[in-house]
């Protein structure tokens, strides 16, 4: 009698357009993984694999370390980092409301003191870069016991957070480019700024338990494989992202222009993180952590 099939790994994602090489994985090379959106993020993500409801997740670099440094030194984050996915800088586009003329005049400096910033959630990439931003600006007290630089305001979805520019239940919000791109063309939104991640934007993350197994090196290799299709394929890849995701086939395209996915995504550099924990530190979103706790898989450097 043959053994059962082994139970499939279950990955959490972001559906939006870096999900595109992940898409061609399962279409064109049998990546036999439960495939389980989060459009509310990557701080989403970190609950659940913490409570164990997926075994990998794929998102945000900011998030997975502060997320991980967050529990403190000598504890268990729930999970470990184990692959690069895209090796380039996120660039996060600064918006607010389509008619928020006050907040477009005073541009990023007007966002300082007594505004609302929405977030997915706490400790999501995007409350994180907002932290990265107020050190950008200098508006973070070196010593840590200066007023905060804004109020953050929980809002789970990028929907919501669009809503609530409108509507004043926040000030500003934090999103990708060409995810908020779209809805700058249409007026519902208005851009006031932008920043760029300093360390390449998404990695990859396991369960600890799940680090050693062999259907993450499995998964590992179809990703890769799902990667060079996307490589090859750039039309194919602008299909799938203008119908099937929230994006116009121009926006793909100039996407595709400036994005680069690891062409082996086994394994993290440690200097990465390291260069990571320095500014989040600096930033004022971690304290002392343990960077060789976090690291499951590492890159040779």
């Amino acid at each position: 009698m043959s053994p059962p099939p082994p139970i499939p790994l279950k990955i959490g994602y972001v559906p939006e357009h870096f999900s595109t090489p992940l898409h061609f994985a399962a279409t064109h090379f049998s990546l036999s993984c439960t495939l389980i959106p989060y459009p509310s993020g990557t701080g989403h993500m970190i609950a659940s694999l913490q409570n164990r409801e997926i075994d990998v997740g794929i998102g945000l670099t900011e998030g997975w370390i502060a997320g991980s440094g967050s529990v403190g030194k000598g504890k268990e984050a729930g999970y470990k980092l184990v692959g690069t996915y895209v090796e380039t800088p996120l660039c996060w586009g600064v918006s607010t409301g389509g008619r928020r003329e006050d907040i477009v005049v005073g541009g990023v400096q007007g966002l300082r003191g007594g505004k609302k910033m929405g977030v997915s959630r706490v400790g999501s990439g995007s409350y994180v870069m907002g932290f990265v931003l107020a050190d950008r600006e200098g508006w973070l007290d070196p010593g840590g016991k200066g007023p905060p630089p804004f109020e953050v305001v929980p809002l789970q979805t990028f929907e919501k957070l669009r809503e609530a520019v409108n509507n004043g239940g926040a000030d500003f919000f934090m999103w990708e480019h060409f995810t908020s791109k779209r809805y700058y063309d249409s007026g519902a939104i208005r851009r006031v700024g932008e920043i760029y991640t300093p360390w390449p934007s998404w990695h990859i993350v396991a369960r600890p338990e799940i680090v050693r197994d062999e259907r993450l090196d499995v998964m590992i290799e179809k990703l890769n494989l799902g990667v060079r299709y996307f490589k090859e394929h750039q039309d194919e890849a602008v299909r799938y992202i203008s119908t099937e995701l929230d994006y116009s086939a121009d926006d793909a395209r100039e996407w595709l222009k400036t994005v680069e996915f690891a062409r082996d995504v086994k394994g993290v550099s440690t200097s990465v993180v390291e260069e990571t924990v320095k500014v989040l530190k600096k930033a004022g979103v971690l304290g002392e952590v343990d960077v060789e706790g976090m690291i499951g898989i590492r890159r040779l450097e």
